[in-house]
């Protein structure tokens, strides 16, 4: 069981409830933009899923640099930064997307995305980490991945909504006017991210491993 008491430490609320917003904002806008790449600009899934890759495939080359950037800085500095590139990322696509446009003027909130997606992953999971004691950060890993689970879920159904509300698959300019509305929420909700990210306490040292504790104690007991 997940002991609530962990949600009364700043950090691994923070840390937790920014994940949950960022999973909304970025899955949710994943899967209407791949819809919109074949539904409006024609690609095939394959040639969609491709041209994607520069957002989604990203972390596999910015990620080592995350890791640099968050042992010399802490965590919370590099998931902020990632957080709003995220956001701005896709603050881009919904200024950009429309029935004609070309892939290329879509390219820098794809890169920008992507970028933001890779200094946010393993930051994030060392904050997590770092907020709980040694013997309860299989809880805290657990709770992570399920509150970023209930953030993309919740993300398609919300993005959905207001995709169906706006617009719908009737034409391509239908499309675009649904689409436009429920990626603006995405960003929003990456950006109420970055401001819960802030509030997460900076960097402190990790948690004494309770063995340790307890040799320091035993003198004492004895």
């Amino acid at each position: 069981m997940l002991p609530m008491r962990l949600f009364r430490d700043r950090a691994f609320f923070g840390i937790n409830m920014a994940s949950m917003l960022m999973f909304l904002g970025m899955f949710g806008s994943i899967f209407l933009l791949s819809q919109y790449f074949q539904g409006v600009l024609g690609y095939s899934p394959t040639e969609a899923g491709l041209r994607m890759l520069p957002w989604t495939g990203m972390p596999m080359l910015v990620a080592p640099v995350a890791g640099i950037l968050s042992d010399r800085f802490g965590g919370r500095p590099v998931v902020v930064a990632g957080l709003a590139l995220q956001a701005v990322g896709l603050a881009f696509f919904a200024m950009v997307i429309a029935p004609d446009a070309s892939y290329a003027s879509q390219l820098p909130g794809l890169i920008i995305g992507g970028v933001g997606t890779a200094l946010y992953f393993a930051p994030a999971a060392s904050l997590v980490m770092s907020s709980v004691r040694p013997a309860e950060q299989g809880i805290a890993s657990g709770a992570n991945n399920a509150l970023r689970e209930v953030g993309g879920a919740l993300g398609v159904a919300v993005l959905a909504t207001v995709f169906s509300s706006q617009g719908g698959y009737g034409s391509a300019r239908a499309f675009t006017d649904g689409t436009v509305p429920a990626v603006w929420i995405g960003a929003s909700a990456v950006a109420l991210a970055v401001v819960v990210a802030l509030l997460i306490p900076r960097r402190r040292s990790t948690p004494a491993p309770e063995s340790a504790v307890a040799e320091k104690l035993a003198p004492v007991a004895a």
